[in-house]
């Protein structure tokens, strides 16, 4: 049986769609006939950008400006991208940040609060105000982005983003079990060390010619590597017995069991 990847007449919401994996994302699902949502913070350019390419491309795609870090935002966002495109058919929660690099002895309190609000807060407020919808029509797909680091533990100064992380792969599992008797499928995306303006930012030059040597396949990832796992994980024809699975996408770098 031959099967095509189509989310034609769908509504797909990715949230940091404005570069990097988000940005690969909302081009591709755009490719496949979806409705995008691209939903950005501060990077307004980028994402009109993201925008062009797909509407040049004959595709349907609207920005949505919302700041994620502060989660109480999340349900506004999904209300404008419903009121604008629809009701929402999948959910891709990518957004999340490192905020940034702190060794044990100056982790705050306010700095852990600060960091779990943007990598797991944003991401349960979001999927409280989307998947009751989905449930009620008895269909729909979540994807989380977690990574390599929830099992690794992270680099340097890494320790509560590797923490939020492992939060998201454990509220994928639970929304998973929960969402199933209603047709709502739930996973994860699990990336290692892909080439984003995340480790731009964040990770000098040095550690990542490090952190590329651990990784058996010889190179870092791009972008595109995770455009093809998420579309199998959101498509109901690829992977409609798939729920509550971590999908890896580090070129070898970990095996998550």
């Amino acid at each position: 049986m031959q099967m095509q990847i189509s989310f034609t007449d769908q509504v797909v919401l990715i949230t940091g769609a404005s570069t990097g994996i988000g940005a690969a994302l909302a081009k591709a699902f755009g490719a496949a006939g979806a409705r995008v949502a691209v939903h950005y913070n501060s990077s307004a350019d980028a994402a009109e950008g993201v925008v062009a390419e797909i509407t040049g491309a004959g595709g349907q795609a609207q920005a949505f400006r919302a700041d994620l870090s502060e989660p109480r935002n999340a349900p506004a966002l999904a209300e404008e991208v419903t009121g604008a495109l629809g009701e929402i058919d999948v959910l891709v929660n990518n957004a999340g940040g490192l905020v940034e690099r702190r060794p044990t002895g100056e982790v705050t309190p306010e700095f852990v609060e600060q960091v779990l609000a943007l990598n797991v807060g944003q991401v349960a407020a979001l999927c409280d105000a989307v998947v009751p919808g989905m449930r009620d029509r008895g269909r729909g797909s979540v994807v989380t982005v977690g990574s390599v680091a929830a099992v690794t533990g992270g680099g340097p100064g890494a320790a509560i983003y590797a923490t939020s992380k492992g939060a998201i792969t454990t509220y994928t599992r639970a929304l998973a079990k929960e969402m199933a008797p209603h047709g709502v499928r739930v996973n994860c995306l699990a990336p290692g060390v892909i080439t984003t303006p995340f480790h731009e930012k964040w990770t000098p030059p040095e550690a990542m010619t490090a952190m590329v040597g651990t990784i058996p396949m010889g190179r870092a990832g791009d972008p595109e590597d995770c455009v093809g796992p998420v579309l199998f994980l959101a498509s109901d024809e690829l992977s409609g017995y798939v729920t509550g699975q971590v999908l890896p996408v580090n070129g070898g770098q970990h095996f998550l069991g």
